[in-house]
């Protein structure tokens, strides 16, 4: 049986990649409006869409351009990080049984508890209403794990190792990650678990790369976390290089307690900022659950 990346073909990765870590323009702020959102995603066939997970007014926002854009003509298709790759034919097959029961698809698309569903079904009704191909985008946690414990070979044979340059990925490039995953995680992890962790995001945004290519030419917006959508190291990165450049990397970031982006805005082509969203101090959880795991 073949490899399922066996025939990825990313050959312009090294000029794409030193494309999206030097040549960055300064970004454009959008109003958090969704019209100044819509006419920022119109005319743009690849657009990659962050999120702060749990910030509801951010969903809102999102949907409510996203609709605007369609109503105007766009039939893009939707990617989900919040699909797994291997749950496609779910996803169909779903659809052909109850064409408008989102429910019904989320479930048959074994869609992990952990998302707040609720921000995401009006996307998906989108979809349903105008007949929009919904993309399962993202690497399992369960493949995402073991790529980080065992390495690219769980994922990639050894040729597709070698059209990505996995063994040569660039030191700053893979800094830039563990800086990333380090922050993300409250810097609460061992410095000897960053470049795993880093792999396993690494491998997810291959994956969503891969994923959104057969509609590049159709047009596609991906929702998902900001640090997916990175210019710099995020799936621009993966994609063919003049897709990447034409792609628009929107960050939807929170305003910090001095009313500025709480996160470095210079990764993306254009940013919305919005107020930061009513939370528990996420932290806190993360150290009680660290310990819990040194305990066992």
């Amino acid at each position: 049986m073949a490899h399922p990346f066996s025939k990825l073909r990313i050959t312009a990765w090294a000029v794409s990649l030193t494309v999206c870590t030097v040549a960055i323009a300064a970004p454009v702020t959008i109003d958090p409006n969704p019209t100044a959102l819509m006419q920022a995603m119109q005319d743009r066939r690849v657009v990659l869409l962050g999120e702060v997970h749990d910030n509801a007014a951010q969903h809102e926002l999102r949907v409510a351009a996203l609709r605007q854009l369609i109503v105007n003509g766009a039939r893009p298709a939707i990617a989900f990080e919040q699909f797994d790759r291997e749950h496609q034919a779910d996803i169909e097959r779903a659809r052909r049984e109850q064409p408008r029961d989102v429910d019904y698809l989320i479930t048959q698309a074994n869609g992990n508890p952990g998302w707040h569903w609720a921000y995401y079904r009006p996307f998906i009704e989108l979809a349903f209403q105008y007949d929009l191909p919904i993309v399962a985008a993202n690497l399992s946690s369960e493949m995402a794990s073991r790529v980080a414990i065992d390495g690219w070979q769980v994922l990639f044979d050894a040729r597709s190792r070698k059209e990505l340059r996995l063994n040569e990925l660039p030191a700053e490039f893979r800094r830039k990650h563990e800086k990333a995953i380090a922050s993300g995680h409250c810097n609460l992890l061992p410095r000897d678990a960053l470049p795993a962790h880093a792999r396993a995001q690494m491998a997810r945004d291959i994956v969503v790369a891969q994923a959104i290519r057969p509609y590049l030419d159709r047009g596609v917006v991906l929702l998902a976390g900001n640090g997916h959508v990175r210019r710099d190291i995020g799936v621009p990165v993966w994609l063919p290089i003049d897709a990447a450049r034409g792609a628009l990397s929107i960050g939807m970031l929170e305003r910090d307690d001095d009313g500025l982006a709480g996160e470095s805005s210079e990764r993306f082509d254009a940013l919305v900022i919005t107020e930061r969203a009513v939370r528990a101090d996420p932290c806190k959880g993360l150290e009680k659950q660290l310990q819990r795991s040194r305990q066992r």
